[in-house]
């Protein structure tokens, strides 16, 4: 059995009745396994993880997609997290049985449907990336919903699928393929976000930090903190301990507290050798939040 991960990341968080009601979406879907799903209220992003074997995942990608172009209006959106579209980024991941080939192949092909659909432009990064400078997610995404235009017209930024101007209200959507990522936020016993974004700029591989490591400093008005939001693209070169300790002693430079950490999504098992959930400040983690057991569940 081949099986294939994909984890669409949604601008919206603020409405839990419409993320359930989309969860139940996918649970009805013939073959796929919704492993995970959840929404924050600062961000206004929400995060679907879900799994199966290749056409099923297909088929997921695309009516999640067309569920967050028909009720999101990225237009009036705002969140703490930056965005290009109302479905932002879909990326898909090789698990058991798979190639990375496949993923890309699964990419480009649901990419040119959502701009065939929906006229909507399409951004290919990662593994699936036809072009050097469109492998990173941030340097596509940088500008925002509110720069879209502009980097749309732009010479070299033509979208990969659809056409040169944004959907009205959804935006643009980033499609790609990439190894596991493990999404991990380090909250700060602060409300200073300069503070927060000093320290990402020192973690971020690209500021000379941590390998693998991308980083932002974000303000979460609804918390009154701030917060160091971390992608870690190879745990097995930067993994959760390191990136948390080298966070904590960061912030006790600046003269702050780390509060605790939040995990978004699910985390391979492999991530915490020689570590605790605890010792990562993830207090309240449950086994459930491992990538395996959630396989397991669905017997994949």
């Amino acid at each position: 059995m081949t099986v294939i991960e994909c984890v669409a990341n949604l601008s919206e968080g603020r409405r839990p009745e419409r993320l359930t009601a989309w969860a139940n979406v996918l649970r009805g879907t013939p073959g796929l396994a919704l492993l995970d799903f959840s929404g924050d209220v600062s961000h206004n992003r929400s995060v679907f993880t879900f799994a199966g074997e290749p056409a099923a995942v297909r088929l997921g990608a695309l009516t999640l997609a067309a569920l967050a172009i028909e009720h999101i209006d990225v237009s009036r959106q705002s969140g703490a997290h930056p965005r290009l579209g109302a479905i932002d980024v879909i990326p898909f991941v090789p698990l058991r049985a798979a190639a990375m080939a496949t993923c890309v192949a699964l990419a480009r092909e649901v990419g040119r449907t959502l701009a065939d659909t929906f006229a909507l432009p399409v951004y290919l990064y990662e593994d699936a990336s036809q072009r050097p400078n469109r492998r990173r997610l941030e340097e596509i995404r940088r500008g925002g919903f509110e720069g879209l235009r502009e980097k749309l017209q732009s010479p070299g930024w033509e979208p990969d699928f659809g056409p040169a101007r944004p959907h009205p209200t959804a935006g643009a959507t980033i499609v790609g393929a990439r190894p596991i990522l493990i999404a991990y936020n380090v909250n700060l016993a602060t409300d200073r976000v300069d503070i927060a974004r000093r320290i990402a700029s020192r973690v971020r591989e690209r500021g000379g930090g941590l390998a693998a490591v991308k980083a932002l400093g974000l303000w979460l008005p609804e918390r009154g903190i701030a917060q160091v939001s971390m992608n870690l693209v190879d745990y097995r070169q930067t993994p959760p301990q390191v990136a948390y300790d080298a966070v904590r002693r960061l912030a006790r430079e600046e003269g702050v507290d780390v509060l605790n950490a939040e995990l978004i999504g699910l985390l391979p098992a492999a991530a915490l050798s020689g570590s605790t959930p605890a010792a990562i400040g993830l207090a309240e983690f449950s086994d459930l939040q491992l990538l395996e057991a959630q396989l397991a569940r669905f017997g994949l």
